[in-house]
């Protein structure tokens, strides 16, 4: 008994006693004895994770009352579907957000990121879990023929964000018809600008995440069945950036090329150059994309210009590899352009399109994400994501915490959602407004009942942050300035339906 630890017991659950037993020497082989008798006396749960131990009644239920607002669902997308909004100008969409709300008697706070709304569920104290939904369209021509077409010309709804609006919003019909038994609170937040323009960043320098601990995000899927739900944890989607490249020579007659320092040469190597960068300098196992798509030069037959541009875009699916691709396309740009005795400049649109890092969704959460869409949906309605290399600008909020963004379905063949985001025929298979509603609501609120389960230790998350990224690099191209990794600052902010601003 000399060697026996002393050990004070709470709560006696299988992981308050795994981590007992797992944390002594296996010396200690008393202690390590009964953990293992506590352990098989212990209830298992038929989940994947332990700790969901709602009943059917409670999805049932859920899904039942979501149904019930369907058609007020419909007519929220349906109305932000005709009136579509671009990055930073979603002003209407913003006024109908907070026009529900009211009506809902949810609590908001306005204006975040210009546009952005931010809403609040529960007791108002901590703990606090995010859900996002982002709120801009596309510079697209809707080609779909349907009662509830774009009436906007040039822009559309083409990415489901006005879906993702609309579910968030039933969301909040279903949480606070629930706020009393909340154990915590629920953070809404309506965000602009996630086509281009890194409206989470905007969100967040003005304390939108301020004393969140987790965040969920969904996104439509026109690859699986409506309602199914897809989660992939780690690295799941590019870094982005976008770059253009100016090469000047002189320009003079095509008759008389000695005459000329030829940019359209000099642009020809550069090009042939940077396609070498990832098939002879990275890991071939790495995924990485360098797309130059476009290149503009004189327009005579016979003179030779004295400027050329080209430019495209970069793609990683961790950070660390962008930030090296950026670099090394500036040196092998300028290389080249000296080598024909050109000047080359090299711009990173930063201003006008900010980089985006790498989504790394949390695994945790992620198996929290399948868990919660088993018991809600059942297991054939579950299934793993895939890797793309589209940027999402979800991933600033998870530079901060843990956070994992998942798909749910919408394909549907017999009514034509078939079509990929971004494209002119993009459609949404409307029967997934209240299962998204209800998905976001079980989220959230399993996740505040159990919240004791989830480990949010700031070390691991630092841990695993710097083992994935460059730190002295990242911090310099981002446009979240001094952020570090998974911090989260103590105090809320203030909501209120009296902060908007004219």
């Amino acid at each position: 008994m000399g060697y026996f630890p002393k050990v004070v017991l709470g709560p006696v659950t299988r992981l308050s006693v795994l981590m007992v037993r797992n944390s002594y020497p296996i010396r200690h082989r008393s202690l390590f004895l009964l953990c293992n008798l506590l352990l098989l006396s212990l209830p298992r749960s038929s989940s994947s994770l332990p700790f969901l131990r709602h009943d059917a009644l409670y999805a049932s239920q859920l899904l039942q009352v979501a149904a019930d607002d369907k058609d007020w669902l419909l007519s929220i997308r349906r109305n932000l579907h005709e009136h579509p909004e671009l990055r930073f100008q979603e002003h209407n969409t913003s006024a109908l957000i907070r026009a529900q709300l009211d009506l809902l008697g949810v609590p908001y706070s306005f204006p975040f990121a210009g546009t952005g709304v931010v809403a609040e569920v529960g007791s108002g104290d901590a703990p606090f879990v995010a859900l996002r939904a982002d709120m801009d369209a596309l510079p697209l021509q809707e080609l779909v023929e349907w009662e509830h077409k774009s009436k906007v010309d040039g822009a559309m709804h083409g990415c489901g964000h006005d879906a993702h609006v609309t579910m968030l919003l039933g969301a909040a019909k279903l949480l606070n018809q629930r706020k009393d038994r909340l154990k915590g609170t629920v953070r809404l937040l309506f965000q602009p600008a996630e086509e281009g323009g890194a409206g989470a960043s905007h969100m967040i320098k003005d304390g939108a995440l301020d004393g969140v601990e987790a965040i969920f995000g969904m996104h439509i899927d026109y690859q699986m069945p409506t309602g199914t739900v897809v989660s992939l944890p780690g690295n799941t989607q590019a870094a982005v950036c976008f770059f253009e490249v100016k090469i000047e020579g002189k320009g003079a007659e095509a008759a008389t090329p000695h005459f000329t320092i030829d940019p359209i040469v000099a642009t020809s190597f550069a090009i042939l150059a940077l396609q070498q960068l990832i098939s002879r300098e990275d890991d071939p196992l790495h995924s990485q994309v360098l797309s130059v798509t476009y290149v503009k030069g004189g327009e005579g037959y016979d003179v030779t210009p004295s400027i050329v541009e080209f430019g495209g875009t970069l793609r990683s699916l961790t950070t660390e590899n962008l930030l090296r691709l950026q670099r090394r396309v500036e040196e092998v740009v300028k290389g080249q352009a000296a080598v024909h005795r050109c000047k080359a400049v090299v711009s990173m649109k930063q201003e006008d399109y900010p980089m985006y890092p790498a989504v790394m969704n949390d695994e945790k959460l992620h198996h929290y994400v399948q868990s919660v869409g088993k018991f809600l949906l059942g297991t054939d309605m579950v299934a793993m994501g895939n890797k793309i290399m589209a940027g999402e600008d979800f991933a600033f909020y998870q530079q901060l915490i843990p956070g994992v963004i998942f798909g749910i379905g919408i394909r549907n063949e017999k009514i034509g959602s078939i079509h990929p985001a971004h494209s002119p025929y993009f459609f949404i298979d409307e029967d997934v407004l209240p299962i998204g509603a209800a998905l976001h609501t079980a989220i959230a609120e399993m996740y505040l009942n159990e919240h004791d389960n989830f480990d949010h230790s700031k070390e691991r998350w630092l841990q695993q942050w710097h083992c994935n990224f460059a730190p002295q690099n990242l911090q310099a191209s981002l446009p979240l300035p001094g952020a570090l990794p998974y911090q989260t600052t103590l105090h809320k902010i203030s909501i209120s339906k009296s902060t908007e601003e004219n």
